[in-house]
């Protein structure tokens, strides 16, 4: 929970007007199948579920996501293997990085 509020402070301050979270798979879906995001940070595991459904959907709405994850990244599925991973914890500086690297936060 500290780590999502850290998060969710980064992205204010970086000018996010909007940020919503979800703990688990379902409720993952649900929110994507509500509304439209910009982007995602996406954790591989959500409530000790694989998020890779979440990783599905985001994908064939063709939202960029991002993996954050205390994991190694070592468990990503193959055809999301390529995608950017933020190791929690990680700084601001970290998250602004990647966020330009997809072309979602301005660089300096």
């Amino acid at each position: 929970m500290l780590i999502l509020i850290m998060i969710e402070d980064m992205l204010a301050d970086l000018g996010c007007e909007s940020v919503t979270s979800a703990a688990t798979v379902d409720k993952a879906l649900e929110l994507i199948d509500a509304q439209a995001f910009d982007v995602a940070l996406l954790d591989v595991n959500l409530d000790g579920k694989d998020s890779h459904p979440v990783a599905e959907a985001l994908s064939a709405r063709g939202v960029p996501f991002v993996y954050a994850t205390g994991n190694t990244g070592n468990n990503l599925r193959d055809r999301h293997s390529g995608r950017p991973v933020l190791k929690k914890p990680f700084k601001f500086e970290d998250l602004v990085a990647i966020l330009a690297r997809l072309k979602l936060a301005p660089t300096e």
